[in-house]
């Protein structure tokens, strides 16, 4: 999930308009003390049918005004190892600056200007693909020497263009774990390894985003043990839909601890259920629009809708740690609450963690 996508239609407005008033109308149906398990069950089945077809109306509209946006493949790298870093940060640095001169060449000065921030000389990318929305993956802090590594997994509607926003979280996050440990040997992955799905569309009612994602992510774990070595401490920070991410490449993953902040379920019902042996933490702000989603999963035309139960609910058995009253998008913002709690699960300084 994240930042809301704007409609471009009167068509797509009414749609989003009748859909919310449907949804608000099973909300009012449902929560009444007399509402038995049923009737509570099938109100909500409404409301995500709801919002799955307001979803299929909009998407196809506001989708066929995405232009694809030149660049050139990927640069052909070796294996990742710390003696392959420098090699690695440079060529995609290279291959960031011939996607901005294409950009500008195709008149996107927008994400010409991205691009040719991103091929700046202080930029350490592990990947980088500025095709279509874009992927990237950067480095904060001396990888080859790290022994607890955290790396942040992004929701929805992150793409090149507002990769600056998910590239500042890994920024607070990396100088908070300086702050809290400054003898430490730290790092930050910002991965955005995957095509996230926008905030407003089918897609991120489902799990088909996260289910492409997953064996990317667990690739990417797998060829960051080659770097920092098996006995690295690796957490993953999971946010939003990432959180769905996540879920999905979680069972037998090489990670120390999972953490899942503004999550709208996993796509289980229990901590257990991600069959991984890492610790999982979960936190939300009290500010938190999550917090007022459904979590609960439903079948539609084939298609589950929904990611289940909620993670900071006891019923999914998670550590849940205490995030203060950050929205959505503010759980790294610096001095709250939550962003220490994170820095600390990172860190291994799990008794100090504070719970909700």
């Amino acid at each position: 999930m994240g930042a809301g996508a704007g409609l471009d239609t009167g068509l797509d407005t009414g749609a989003a308009e009748a859909a919310t008033a449907g949804l608000s109308k099973e909300v009012d149906e449902v929560s009444g003390p007399r509402a038995g398990r049923r009737r509570r069950a099938g109100g909500w089945r409404r409301a995500l049918l709801a919002a799955f077809v307001t979803g299929a109306v909009v998407i196809p509209l506001s989708a066929a005004a995405q232009p694809e946006i030149p660049a050139p493949a990927p640069a052909a790298l070796a294996p990742l190892a710390p003696a392959t870093l420098d090699e690695a940060y440079a060529a995609n640095r290279a291959n960031a600056g011939e996607a901005s001169r294409m950009a500008a060449a195709d008149g996107d000065d927008r994400r010409a200007a991205v691009d040719h921030a991103m091929a700046g000389p202080d930029r350490t990318f592990l990947a980088f693909d500025g095709r279509g929305e874009g992927q990237a993956t950067e480095v904060f802090g001396d990888l080859a020497h790290a022994d607890r590594v955290a790396v942040l997994v992004p929701g929805s509607d992150t793409t090149l263009d507002t990769y600056d926003r998910f590239r500042a979280t890994a920024l607070d996050l990396h100088r908070q774990l300086t702050r809290e440990a400054p003898n430490s040997r730290t790092a930050v992955v910002s991965w955005l390894g995957y095509r996230t799905p926008r905030t407003v569309s089918t897609t991120v009612l489902t799990a088909g985003r996260a289910d492409q994602a997953a064996p990317h992510l667990r690739e990417f774990i797998r060829q960051l043990h080659a770097v920092t070595g098996r006995a690295a401490h690796i957490t993953l920070v999971c946010h939003s839909y990432g959180t769905v991410v996540c879920g999905r490449a979680a069972p037998g993953l090489a990670v120390s601890d999972i953490a899942l902040i503004g999550s709208p379920g996993t796509g289980v019902d229990s901590a257990a259920d991600l069959r991984t042996p890492a610790r999982i933490w979960a936190g939300r702000g009290a500010d938190d629009w999550v917090g007022g989603v459904p979590h609960v999963s439903a079948d539609l035309f084939g298609t589950t809708v929904g990611f289940g139960t909620d993670p900071v609910s006891p019923a999914f058995g998670a550590h849940v740690f205490a995030a203060g009253d950050v929205g959505h998008s503010d759980y790294f913002t610096p001095g709250t609450a939550s962003l220490a709690n994170l820095a600390r699960i990172v860190l291994g300084e799990t008794s100090e963690v504070t719970h909700a």
